[in-house]
């Protein structure tokens, strides 16, 4: 069993930043597998964000969020975080972070098999 706890999220105005956590625990070896990040707006389906291969040297956008968000790992931690910059009121949603069932990432939320209880961004304009 693995559990994935995030933290990080907040209010915030339009072009601030934030940057969440997860922190993984359980037993499973997280330098194993890839991690991403997702989020939900109310409404919405739930949609990819960002993805980590095990090892951090590869990563992956969506392309609403290319160039302002960043995510990165660190395996002795058993932790990965976003780093959110330039947020835009649309940002605002539940962010839930994910591991991979595999080493590399996914755009797709059918390849991740444990799910964090998500935490809130709210990006006021």
């Amino acid at each position: 069993q693995v559990q994935l706890v995030e933290s990080g999220g907040g209010l915030v105005q339009a072009g601030g930043s934030l940057r969440l956590s997860c922190v993984a625990s359980g037993r499973s070896t997280f330098s194993n597998y890839a991690m991403g990040w997702f989020r939900q707006a109310p409404g919405k389906e739930r949609e990819f964000v960002a993805a980590i291969s095990w090892s951090g040297g590869r990563t992956y956008y969506a392309d609403s969020v290319k160039g302002r968000f960043t995510i990165s790992r660190d395996n002795a931690k058993d932790a990965v975080y976003l780093q959110m910059n330039s947020l835009k009121p649309e940002d605002t949603a539940v962010y839930y972070c994910a591991r991979r069932q595999g080493s590399r990432g996914s755009y797709y939320s059918s390849d991740y098999d444990y799910w964090g209880q998500g935490t809130q961004v709210t990006v006021s304009s």
